[in-house]
């Protein structure tokens, strides 16, 4: 599935009605998104309905409910264990796992400049997009020494993102980046998705 998400779709904002606390940081509203109650935690079969809502297959979204909510529960919920693998929005980002591309901080606050720094090192082909040659240099240069589990992390993160994402010239936009990372991007694509199937139907 390619997504057509326009600088216009970001600018404007596409929550669709969803409500977005005021004081979420911006890695708690890239998973917003998957917390479908709005309870402030995101169970396993919320992460599979987020991706479904999304266009992602089946298997992708089973495989990704459980290892998303498995690796971010416990680290989201220190000192609390539950078989169900609750994540908490609010301590998302105590998730942040190594060799990423710094674009999240500490804090989950977003930084313009590492966000640009995508572009300026690695867009080679085009200024405002990534080939997936170039994602996987950039991949491959954000690699920390030994951080198997932070490689593995980024490398499912952005070829998810690259395999739903990217147009029919093989390219992830920078706009569309840019709106994945305080997860307007997820709303845009579900709407997107409903009106195709509400297409289909007529």
């Amino acid at each position: 599935m390619a997504s057509s998400l326009s600088s216009k779709d970001f600018q404007e904002g596409v929550d669709d009605g969803r409500p977005i606390p005021t004081d979420q940081n911006v890695l708690q509203k890239h998973v917003a998104f998957f917390d479908r109650n709005h309870d402030g935690l995101i169970y396993p079969w919320e992460t599979f309905e987020g991706f479904r809502a999304i266009g992602a297959g089946y298997m992708l979204s089973i495989a990704s409910a459980i290892l998303i909510n498995m690796a971010l529960s416990r680290k989201t919920r220190p000192g609390k264990f539950s078989l169900l693998f609750p994540i908490e929005v609010k301590n998302i980002q105590m998730g942040k796992h190594g060799s990423d591309s710094g674009v999240y901080d500490s804090e989950g606050r977003f930084v313009p400049l590492k966000f640009e720094e995508i572009f300026s090192k690695f867009a080679r082909t085009h200024s405002n997009a990534l080939t997936s040659d170039e994602l996987m240099a950039m991949l491959k240069a954000n690699r920390e020494p030994k951080d198997y589990k932070g490689w593995i992390g980024s490398w499912a993160e952005w070829r998810t993102l690259y395999s739903l994402c990217k147009d029919h010239h093989g390219l992830l936009r920078k706009e569309t980046i840019r709106a994945v990372y305080d997860g307007s991007l997820f709303e845009h694509m579900e709407r997107e998705k409903a009106a195709a199937k509400k297409k289909a139907w007529m």
